[in-house]
């Protein structure tokens, strides 16, 4: 099975697209821990018949043995995936890292299901059921993976590393801009308004023109905001989340026309939906620059 190569994005404007991990590079990062886990093993051997030899208690000899499998067969992958962002040693060294399914970095909670299914994916099957899950799964993952909502990418590719993208008001707004308050929209307000602005220049026009309408009428509908007559709606949506991006930023980057934005077009004609939620329509044209 081919690697999916999934679309993510963030909610700092950054489109990330990731390959995740297949059969044979999964495998080499698991031989990696296990002989890591072996070598852990064999030093706690080491050191409980040294313990042993002192003449200690057979009981508690048992008792740590079981401890010490324990840590080193399931506490070993929890803890690293759990400290060090979804990495073992094998994983870096294979460049692979594990996250959730929606690209966010895995919790504890994600490394212990994952941890405790190594029991069924690797030792109780010796390897056979994590084997069938990746090649029988869209986005190669194994039973682990799927009880925990994860995905393991790989992170060294010859693709360009992402950069976030840099929303700024039109030329000629800023004054306009400057009197915008989004803090009243909420985080998927923001996504999707990000997201439209980055497939923008991508989509046909008339889709272009009637999604910048629908989305710019429903986020000045929450934000109580009567746009100024003749507000193209696209260049409204570039300066919400330009203001939004420079009050996110820390130290306050100032409001500016000298970043690069997704182009505003312009229709002739824009077809102008009836308010929703008390908030005013969008119209067609640009605000006269002041």
């Amino acid at each position: 099975m081919e690697p999916g190569l999934p679309r993510l994005v963030t909610p700092e404007a950054v489109v990330l697209e990731f390959e995740t991990a297949g059969l044979g590079s999964r495998l080499l990062a698991v031989l990696i821990d296990l002989a890591i886990q072996g070598v852990l093993l064999a030093v706690a051997s080491i050191a409980l018949i040294a313990l042993a030899s002192t003449g200690g208690s057979t009981t508690f000899g048992l008792v740590v043995v079981l401890l010490v499998v324990t840590a080193v067969l399931l506490g070993y992958p929890i803890a690293f995936e759990s400290l060090w962002r979804g990495r073992t040693p094998g994983k870096a060294a294979l460049g692979l890292r594990v996250v959730t399914t929606d690209g966010a970095p895995i919790r504890f909670r994600h490394a212990a299901v994952r941890g405790f299914l190594t029991l069924v994916d690797f030792y109780l099957t010796s390897g056979a059921a994590a084997v069938l899950a990746i090649l029988c799964t869209r986005d190669n993952q194994r039973l682990g993976d799927l009880a925990a909502g994860t995905l393991v990418l790989r992170q060294r590719t010859g693709a360009v590393p992402p950069a976030p993208a840099a929303f700024a008001v039109p030329p000629g707004h800023e004054a306009y801009a400057a009197t915008l308050d989004p803090a009243g929209l909420g985080g998927d307000d923001h996504v999707a308004v990000r997201s439209f602005l980055l497939r923008a220049p991508g989509l046909p026009h008339e889709t272009r023109t009637a999604l910048a309408v629908q989305l710019a009428t429903a986020i000045a509908g929450r934000m109580h905001h009567t746009p100024p007559p003749g507000t193209n709606p696209e260049a409204f949506l570039a300066c919400v989340a330009a203001v939004h991006q420079a009050r996110s930023t820390p130290g306050g980057a100032p409001i500016t026309g000298a970043v690069p934005t997704p182009a505003v077009t312009r229709p002739t004609s824009v077809p102008s939906p009836p308010p929703s939620s008390g908030g005013p329509a969008v119209g067609d044209g640009l605000p006269p620059p002041s």
